[in-house]
């Protein structure tokens, strides 16, 4: 520390006016200037201190004290353990979380911070402690839905699972961030520039491109933009068999990586591997059960299940069908349909793709959350867990653990989770709604508040690119009342009735906005009514605070009861 100080000293302050602080240990909001600062600035300076007592160096150096602090929106820290192996994994998790760029990916308080480096929070097999660290915006990309060119329209599953499938191998690498199928997507059919695109969605590049099939030939065009000048970074036309697919993804990903400087390890390598022994036709349906999947809503997910069943007919040995089945099956039973019959074949169909996918994180997820619905916790978090091993970046893994954790009245442990999921994928307005109700359970009411209205704000800006996002909307007027804004409440709640107005999960989250209004008979009419629809979450409805105000009333104990 006495070395840390005195070097410290001899650094060359900002201008009056400016930024006050030594730039080796400044936040990034200390950098830009921001007056605003609290505990969470503090945390990320001792974090800096940290680094270097623990490795010897600092965590950005330069040849300028501007240069320095530029390091901070720019790169990303080395790992602890790449400079001093000895620094034990659950510090080096620590101290990144403690270092991320974002405020709002670090420790809620300090006493956090201290109780994760003494292994309080986060113990070396705690895989869900801490969240991954946040990547350089400079190594960042946005797949846009591919144009179909091809004679026939339907052919869309088709382009749209060319862009799902590189969405998800991109998102196992760790050096790189990838936005989210659901942001990207928001633009399909929309003719925005690629610098407009790329600020939405804080990212430094974008694909886009476009697929002719024609029977059994593909035309694949393909180009990597830079948004900054909006020059082709890389750009190639493929033709060839439908066969070929899987060969022309990985090109594409590995063209990608190859501009980025992005270098994969080992493991990354065999993460995004593809079986290409996969029957083609099989692989087509499997890509059509994945574009209904995405809907959230009960039509949705019952073509899904259909189209994934179509595919294992076809090839049964598919364990990524068998995974996709699992998901639609138990998707329908915990917001649309809560007959025991989806959750069996939920179940069935996650076993066997355990069975022929024993090292798929995509098998291990399916297998938790069909564990987790039927209330058997312990199955449930191996089995996320295991998930999140395989791919550290798994989002749908840590969010339905967090989920699963909060149906069993874990809040702290759903915190971690949600913190996580957070950091995996920014501008997510699930998790951070989670996140908050976690904090607030624990009491941790300021935490809560600010969490709240940053779940606000990203739903407001998921609207502005999908205005027909019924899952927003909903969520969105729960959110408001609970923050008090009761005609923003009502306003998201007329909004989302009008998208989808039977769909039993929206009926369900409109009731928590009437409950907490303290509108208890419409409250009471539209929980009736998502039970009727098919919601039946009964552990769920039991933990969740939002209905506490009708509790001790007659008409809410009848519905529960008849759940």
């Amino acid at each position: 520390i006495a070395k840390a100080v005195s070097e410290a000293g001899t650094e060359t302050l900002t201008q009056t006016g400016m930024m006050v602080g030594t730039p080796a240990y400044v936040s990034p909001e200390q950098a830009a200037g921001d007056v605003n600062l609290d505990g969470k600035s503090d945390q990320y300076s001792l974090a800096c201190v940290l680094y270097e007592m623990l490795s010897g160096d600092r965590p950005f150096t330069g040849p300028t004290p501007q240069a320095i602090m530029a390091k901070r929106f720019t790169e990303t820290a080395k790992p602890l353990r790449a400079v001093r192996n000895t620094v034990p994994e659950y510090v080096e998790r620590a101290v990144t979380k403690a270092l991320s760029t974002d405020a709002a990916g670090r420790f809620p308080t300090a006493s956090m911070f201290a109780q994760a480096l003494a292994s309080g929070l986060a113990t070396p097999t705690d895989t869900q402690t801490i969240p991954q660290p946040v990547v350089s915006a400079a190594k960042s990309v946005a797949v846009l839905p591919f144009a179909n060119m091809s004679p026939d329209p339907e052919n869309e599953y088709f382009t749209d699972g060319m862009a799902e499938e590189l969405i998800n191998a991109l998102s196992k690498i760790q050096a790189l961030r990838v936005a989210s199928r659901t942001s990207s997507f928001a633009f399909k059919g929309k003719n925005e520039d690629i610098s407009e695109i790329g600020r939405k969605l804080k990212v430094s590049t974008v694909l886009e491109g476009s697929v002719r099939k024609m029977g059994n030939r593909l035309r694949i065009a393909a180009q990597l933009i830079n948004v900054a000048d909006g020059y082709q970074l890389w750009s190639e036309r493929f033709d060839r068999d439908v066969e070929d697919v899987f060969a022309i993804q990985d090109e594409i990903s590995q063209a990608i990586f190859n501009a980025l400087r992005v270098i994969l390890s080992e493991g990354e390598k065999k993460a995004i591997e593809r079986d290409r022994s996969v029957n083609m036709q099989a692989y087509e349906f499997y890509l059509r059960g994945r574009q209904f999947i995405h809907q959230w809503s009960r039509s949705g997910l019952e073509y899904a299940r259909q189209m994934f069943r179509r595919a294992i007919e076809i090839d049964p040995e598919y364990a990524l069908a068998y995974a996709g089945l699992a998901d639609s099956c138990s998707l329908l039973y915990m917001n649309c349909d809560a007959r025991e019959q989806n959750l069996a074949q939920g179940n069935v169909a996650s076993r066997r793709a355990l069975e022929l996918g024993p090292d798929l994180a995509e098998a291990h997820l399916s297998s938790g959350l069909t564990h987790s619905l039927s209330m058997r916790f312990k199955e449930a978090e191996r089995e996320f867990e295991f998930a999140m091993k395989l791919d550290p970046k798994l989002f749908e893994a840590v969010y339905h653990y967090g989920r699963a954790r909060i149906a069993q009245g874990e809040f702290a442990e759903a915190a971690k989770l949600f913190e996580r999921a957070c950091a995996l994928r920014p501008e997510d307005f699930q998790a951070p709604t989670f996140l908050a109700r976690s904090y607030q359970s624990l009491g941790m009411n300021d935490e809560s508040a600010a969490t709240y209205r940053k779940a606000l704000r990203l739903i407001a800006e998921r609207l502005e690119l999908n205005p027909d996002d019924a899952r927003a909307s909903q969520l969105g007027a729960t959110i408001a009342a609970k923050i008090g804004e009761s005609e923003a409440a009502t306003g998201y709640a007329r909004r989302a009735l009008t998208i989808n107005p039977d769909d039993p999960l929206l009926l369900y989250n409109i009731s928590c906005m009437y409950a907490l209004l303290g509108n208890a008979n419409e409250a009471l009419d539209c929980l009736e009514k998502a039970v009727d629809k098919g919601y039946g979450q009964k552990d769920w409805v039991a933990h969740d605070s939002d209905l506490d105000s009708l509790r001790e009333m007659p008409r809410f104990r009848h519905i529960v009861e008849g759940m």
